[in-house]
């Protein structure tokens, strides 16, 4: 008897089931891209999110990246002839089916990023030079264990409060009489 094959699907079907894409791998997705009658190959690189529905027909993998300060997700059907290559390129050890936390968690990051960036006042007048003044975070400042410790770090909270107020003070003085 004869065996004929059919080929439903321009997908390796075989190939992509062996994967096993799971969540907290970093894959890179090469899909193909139609463009004014042309084809080309777009990569996605990022880390997986989740994956859904397992290595049925309907099965999909959620991938997420920033670019340029924004993140970025997509959904990819696993067996989707679009789709013409996926690499895993690392493989991280995970405790959570789904990692939808990580968007958050980035999020936190850049605060506090933002938290410890520098302020700077700028001025147009010739005779001030720009004041910079860095923000402190809460989180990194140690407490003082003992009663000796928290009376000095009074005292240099103090002295650094007077310090300002007499440089505030000449330079108002200053100002006073250039006027």
């Amino acid at each position: 008897m004869n065996e004929t094959t059919f080929k439903i699907s321009p997908v390796n079907i075989e190939q992509r089931r062996k994967l096993e894409i799971k969540p907290g791998d970093t894959v890179r997705v090469h899909q193909k891209i139609q463009e004014k009658g042309k084809t080309r190959i777009q990569m996605f690189e990022g880390l997986v999110l989740a994956v859904k529905h397992g290595k049925e027909s309907g099965g999909t993998f959620t991938v997420r990246k920033v670019a340029s300060g924004v993140g970025v997700e997509k959904v990819f059907p696993i067996y989707s002839p679009v789709i013409d290559k996926i690499e895993i390129v690392k493989r991280s050890k995970v405790r959570r089916a789904k990692l939808y936390y990580i968007r958050e968690k980035v999020a936190r990051e850049i605060r506090r990023k933002m938290r410890n960036m520098k302020i700077i006042s700028l001025t147009t007048d010739k005779k001030e030079e720009p004041i910079e003044e860095e923000k402190k975070d809460e989180e990194t400042t140690e407490e003082p264990k003992t009663e000796d410790e928290k009376k000095d770090k009074t005292e240099e909270v103090k002295k650094e409060t007077e310090e300002e107020t007499k440089k505030e003070k000449e330079e108002t003085e200053d100002e006073k009489k250039a006027e």
